[in-house]
């Protein structure tokens, strides 16, 4: 972290960043794999309207929906937005325009990105058509971007599918990335929380009016809404008021080499009037418990504790924490 604005606040990047696996069904395995053959596919509702991207119920009568049509490689620009500073990983890296496409054939439109020189060239009306991947891998990238076409090239009609929307070695599954990032400012109550876990001391901060001890720091409490100022070292050891066994290995733990299962805990540190949570190693996940006594562990460096691990003296009585779980 570096410093911000104020002197004493910290600011960093913060980026939060999962995979989401997820199955298809008939519909959408359809339009994917249409796709990897150059084949854009839509779906058509009981009025005879053709929606592209294709759902699997009626948006409007929420019927069942089944029937493929192909529609055009080309289409008209409906509206769109000049994006003069791309992201990573999206569509092209110099700048462009986010535009909704009709494509000929069908009655809704589609998000994608426009390969124009700048915003003077796009405009709605326009005639586009799609900018295929050289490597097409049954996924929505199969379409690069949309470029302009003549305004004479002519439309393509909807056709229904012949095969029914069945392929050879059909896309039946894709992992989206889902991807936020921010820059953070946590203030000055954990600030001063962040920068004492540095020193490998855990702070909390004491409410003048109920008087309890939060930690992490909130900078005001919360049950009685007034500022908390009054610095109050916690711990380091705790109990265990609650945990969980995680079974699912993340990319983030594949990057720390952090074997599953685990347990993920709320600890009551001595002191604290709030659970804090962190992960508990150093034993074996089926012998974590509640009332366990627990202590940080710091890696050389580490500005927050690794892990937290059993300090060998006698598990706490529930009434102890049980206000805490």
């Amino acid at each position: 972290m570096t410093s911000g604005t104020a002197p004493d606040v910290l600011r960093a990047p913060l980026v939060v960043e999962f995979p989401f696996t997820r199955s298809l069904g008939p519909v959408q395995s359809a339009f994917l794999s249409g796709l990897r053959l150059r084949t854009v596919l839509g779906v058509r509702t009981s009025d005879r309207r053709v929606l592209v991207p294709p759902v699997e119920y009626d948006p409007a009568t929420a019927a069942e929906l089944r029937e493929l049509v192909e529609v055009g490689a080309t289409g008209t620009v409906t509206t769109w937005a000049w994006n003069p500073t791309p992201r990573p990983q999206q569509p092209l890296a110099t700048p462009f325009a986010w535009v909704l496409v009709r494509l000929d054939g069908a009655d809704t439109a589609l998000l994608h990105a426009l390969d124009a020189p700048g915003p003077a060239h796009v405009r709605t009306g326009m005639r586009v058509r799609i900018r295929w991947a050289e490597r097409r891998e049954g996924a929505i990238t199969d379409i690069a971007c949309f470029e302009p076409c003549a305004a004479d090239e002519p439309p393509a009609a909807a056709t229904a599918v012949a095969h029914d929307g069945r392929f050879d070695s059909p896309v039946t599954g894709i992992v989206a990335t889902a991807r936020l990032d921010y820059t953070h400012t946590p203030g000055r109550a954990q600030t001063r929380y962040l920068r004492a876990a540095a020193e490998q001391r855990i702070t909390g901060e004491r409410c003048p009016k109920c008087r309890k001890v939060y930690v992490p720091p909130r900078g005001a409490c919360p049950t009685c809404g007034v500022a908390t100022d009054e610095q109050v070292e916690v711990g380091p050891a705790g109990t265990v008021t609650t945990f969980c066994i995680v079974n699912i290995k993340s990319q983030h733990l594949k990057a720390l080499d952090i074997e599953v299962p685990y347990v993920y805990a709320h600890i009551a540190l001595d002191g604290a009037d709030l659970a804090l949570h962190g992960r508990i190693g150093g034993i074996p996940y089926d012998q974590v418990r509640m009332g366990l006594r627990v202590e940080p562990v710091w890696t050389e460096g580490g500005r927050y504790p690794d892990h937290y691990r059993p300090t060998g003296e006698p598990d706490a009585d529930y009434d102890t924490y049980r206000e805490l779980v």
